[in-house]
């Protein structure tokens, strides 16, 4: 593997990193605080593409369309928290994993009647069409770049509020102890449905960006959802640094998986076999890097600490 191919592949992982971190830290703060199991959030992440996209297409301007989609990513949460979720906070995992699971179906659905099954083509924003050359032979997407700038500013943003403010306080003292905030008179109903509202709008926010660099078609939160929880259970539930590193590392070995086992198997197989062996490895390296986390740290890398 080349020098450029290398960086292209740590790019891209970063960038995809960034995106999960995105989806994983609404998800991982609704689970740690409310211990709330929370399967529409890939839905979520979809639906925001597609506000973005639509909304931008008829503006002519993808960054109206990013602009619009927050506020209403974030509208969207709260009527499910107050239509659907809050009638489960009661009920045990399995309940909330079948009702989200049904909010999935019937959003996906939804979107199928509203914009049909095709994939919905999402230009590159205004002034990010062109590339940046990074080193010779690397001329890295200029959109690309500014999810990842994006991102680490969201991120550092988050880490402010939850680290450095009385309502980060709340939450993290409700992601160790939600019995006791509520004992000290904390409206802990307002504090979760704000939870799920960031939530929702953390995941809009991604499906926005990612629209120009992937394809917006109904389903298309699933696979991030699943790569979601893996970054949640590496990272620690409850924890936004945990989210952070594991969404990071699991961009990383994704991408570099997919690019550099095929090369690998090419030592011991011909061609052809070993791009199928190389791609069926690949898909499992998350998942083995999830299983020797836990093996080593049960709780995850920096789960919140739980009374």
């Amino acid at each position: 593997m080349t020098a450029s191919l290398l960086m292209l592949q740590l790019l891209n992982g970063l960038q995809l990193g960034i995106l999960l971190f995105l989806v994983a830290a609404g998800l991982t703060l609704v689970f740690g605080v409310m211990d709330f199991i929370n399967l529409a959030h890939g839905a979520q992440y979809m639906l925001g593409a597609y506000l973005a996209a639509s909304i931008g297409g008829a503006l002519g301007s993808f960054w109206l369309g990013l602009l619009a989609a927050l506020p209403l990513s974030l509208a969207f949460g709260l009527a499910l928290e107050w239509l659907v979720f809050r009638h489960l906070y009661a009920r045990d995992h399995l309940a909330q994993v079948l009702a989200t699971f049904g909010v999935i179906l019937v959003i996906d659905e939804g979107v199928r009647q509203l914009w049909g099954s095709a994939p919905l083509n999402v230009p590159q924003p205004e002034g990010f069409s062109g590339g940046i050359t990074l080193m010779a032979g690397l001329t890295y997407p200029s959109f690309r770049l500014a999810i990842i700038v994006a991102g680490l500013a969201v991120a550092a943003l988050m880490w402010l509020v939850v680290e450095r403010s009385r309502l980060g306080m709340l939450i993290r003292a409700g992601a160790s102890n939600a019995p006791m905030v509520r004992a000290l008179g904390v409206d802990t109903g307002r504090l979760f449905l704000g939870v799920i509202g960031v939530g929702a709008m953390l995941a809009g926010f991604a499906g926005a960006m990612a629209g120009p660099v992937f394809a917006v078609v109904p389903g298309m939160g699933d696979q991030v959802l699943i790569l979601a929880f893996v970054v949640i259970v590496i990272g620690g539930i409850g924890s936004i640094r945990g989210a952070f590193i594991a969404a990071l590392a699991v961009g990383l070995v994704e991408s570099l998986g997919r690019a550099m086992m095929p090369e690998l198997m090419r030592l011991f197989l011909d061609a052809a076999p070993a791009r199928q062996a190389g791609a069926a490895v690949a898909s499992m390296l998350v998942y083995a890097v999830m299983a020797a986390v836990l093996a080593w740290r049960p709780a995850g890398l920096f789960p919140a600490a739980r009374a």
